[in-house]
């Protein structure tokens, strides 16, 4: 079934590929109620979208789940059970849930993490009140995913935020939405997807817990809205993975986007692998729109098995350069994305080198679906305001990364709730003197608050020197480690905080993916640019010389090449050299 997915990103499809033929494990794919009706939800507005998905062909491209968001709620009986409301599904939820199985489709249910839901604190629902999950865990769970059969949970957090409560009540985030994991893990339910919705990366622990969370406030169909929703994730690519996503929010895809903000919006959650909820009413909807949506070359991008989310290369201005690998890890096919978020057309260039990709590289346009012939060496197009171009490429040559961004580092304790200095947790910030045009801050004082590159991969092991990039305006100290080994600690100074300068040392990596951590266990570390890596070659072969451009090349796949049966051989352009 895997291969499908992967096909269908290469050639125009002739193929239909169904929902079964999609990962268990990517992102959550469906419509949400919310964006276009609030909580005036009703029995036949749901099953209304239900038919709308089959019959228009959203099911058959991987669309599954039917969320019923906030405006079900009726109150709860005298002993804390929890009530359907009387005159919005009269004939109780099993019955809608059971119309969305039998359709082939999943469905979804929302609550809060504390006493009240957001629309019945700022929606005047009343009838919401009380309703949340705080004390009624275990009970609740017992209802939608053991008698009523629901498949998803959004939970919300006005429960538990004192702005949005009416009791103010102040809950932790980690414990509520740990507590009520293990309700519904109780329920001995292990299909189960839960979406934490606390409008800011809640913290690494959320991925012990739940399949995606919100990383921002809500969405609104307005540029402004997405544009600030896209920088806000850009850096967020190390939090992402098999089974466990960054949700951007729900889709305003239809609802009064231009076409190539609207091309933006979706064609970005697909690059960085958001969960895609419809959020438009399906019985009516612009054959533009729905076309995009049902794109299966994007869905693909979405859906592909390696769940990486695409990370940043080059910024410059408002326009940025996205990368991902698709199909095969550390592979020749990649994922490219040139966004546009300012307000006039933009000249972008790519040098494919930038991307690890040599030779002739061959473009497939993943909006227009077709192919675009060989490239070399760099591709350039003019990017309108506001728009995005997405494009798949197959090289004939991957080279090992050698550019490691400090903002496509993982952080331990990395969240976005608490004030980061106080905590302390890191901060990715843009930076105009930085190579990614992007820093990571506030690292160090404990030693969760590190910094490490996960991915890190040599073909074939050996030695490397690696450089760091950094910024300080006074001493301030790393400790490197590879693969759990303490190489070096080391004292940097640039001399000001706008100043980036490098510090060197040499470093062994194992074959296959290495990590590379910095941390500081008790004081502050200056802010990292990035990390870079060259192949150190054996003196022996050091004055054999690469005929290709980029002088740190010194084999036909991009790294040293030893014959397992030839110890001592290197290949060098094509020509073997004996040690």
């Amino acid at each position: 079934m895997n291969k499908l997915i992967f096909a269908c990103i290469g050639l125009i499809m002739s193929v239909d590929m169904s929902a079964q033929q999609y990962s268990e494990d990517g992102p959550t794919m469906g419509w949400s109620s919310w964006n276009t009706y609030g909580f005036n939800i009703s029995e036949s507005i749901i099953k209304k979208q239900v038919d709308a998905m089959v019959a228009n062909g959203y099911s058959k491209v991987g669309y599954r789940y039917i969320n019923i968001d906030d405006g079900y709620f009726g109150g709860r009986d005298s002993e804390g059970h929890l009530l359907i409301h009387p005159t919005r599904f009269p004939n109780g939820m099993k019955t809608v849930v059971d119309y969305i199985h039998a359709k082939g489709l999943k469905a979804g249910i929302y609550s809060d993490a504390g006493k009240n839901t957001c629309a019945s604190y700022f929606g005047g629902d009343k009838i919401g009140e009380g309703v949340g999950l705080l004390g009624h865990e275990q009970d609740d769970a017992n209802l939608w995913f053991n008698e009523l059969g629901f498949d998803f949970i959004k939970v919300d957090f006005c429960g538990g935020s004192a702005g949005h409560n009416k009791d103010h009540l102040q809950l932790n985030e980690e414990q509520r939405y740990r507590m009520i994991w293990q309700a519904i893990l109780n329920t001995g339910r292990t299909d189960v997807r839960m979406n934490i919705c606390r409008w800011a990366f809640p913290g690494t622990w959320a991925t012990e817990v739940s399949t995606s969370w919100r990383t921002t406030g809500d969405i609104n169909c307005s540029w402004g809205s997405i544009k600030s929703i896209l920088k806000e994730n850009f850096y967020l690519s190390a939090y992402s993975g098999k089974g466990r996503f960054n949700d951007m929010d729900m889709l305003e895809v239809g609802r009064g986007l231009s076409n190539e903000e609207d091309k933006t919006h979706f064609g970005m959650w697909c690059m960085m692998n958001s969960p895609l909820l419809i959020g438009c009413d399906m019985t009516n909807i612009s054959t533009t729109a729905r076309n995009l949506m049902c794109n299966k070359e994007l869905i693909a991008l979405n859906q592909d098995t390696l769940y990486q989310q695409a990370y940043v290369v080059k910024r410059d201005g408002e326009t940025y350069i996205m990368v991902r690998d698709i199909e095969t890890l550390n592979g020749k096919v990649r994922a490219l994305a040139m966004v546009n978020l300012s307000d006039a057309g933009k000249v972008m260039e790519v040098n494919f080198a930038d991307l690890d990709l040599g030779g002739t590289v061959r473009m497939r346009d993943l909006f227009l679906q077709h192919d675009m012939g060989d490239k070399t060496e760099s591709f350039r197009i003019t990017v309108p305001a506001h728009a995005t171009r997405i494009y798949r490429l197959e090289a004939d040559e991957r080279y090992e990364r050698t550019v490691y961004e400090a903002e496509a580092g993982y952080n331990t304790a990395y969240q976005e709730i608490t004030n980061n200095q106080t905590v302390p947790s890191a901060a990715y910030s843009e930076a105009d003197n930085c190579s990614g045009g992007a820093k990571a801050g506030w690292l160090g004082k404990k030693a969760e608050n590190d910094l490490q590159w996960k991915n890190v991969y040599s073909k074939y092991g050996g030695s490397y020197t690696m450089t760091i990039d950094y910024m300080s305006g006074e001493n301030r100290y790393v400790t490197v480690q590879v693969n759990g080994r303490t190489i070096r600690r080391l004292q940097l100074n640039s001399g000001n905080w706008d100043t980036v300068k490098s510090a060197t040392l040499n470093i062994e990596l194992n074959p296959g993916n290495n990590v590379i951590r910095l941390f500081n266990t008790s004081d502050w570390m200056p802010d990292i640019d990035c990390m870079r890596l060259e192949f150190n070659v054996p003196a022996a072969i050091d004055g054999v010389k690469s005929k290709k451009k980029n002088k740190n090349i010194y084999s036909i796949d991009g790294v040293r090449q030893t014959e397992a049966t030839t110890p001592g051989i290197y290949i060098i352009d094509g020509k073997k050299v004996k040690l």
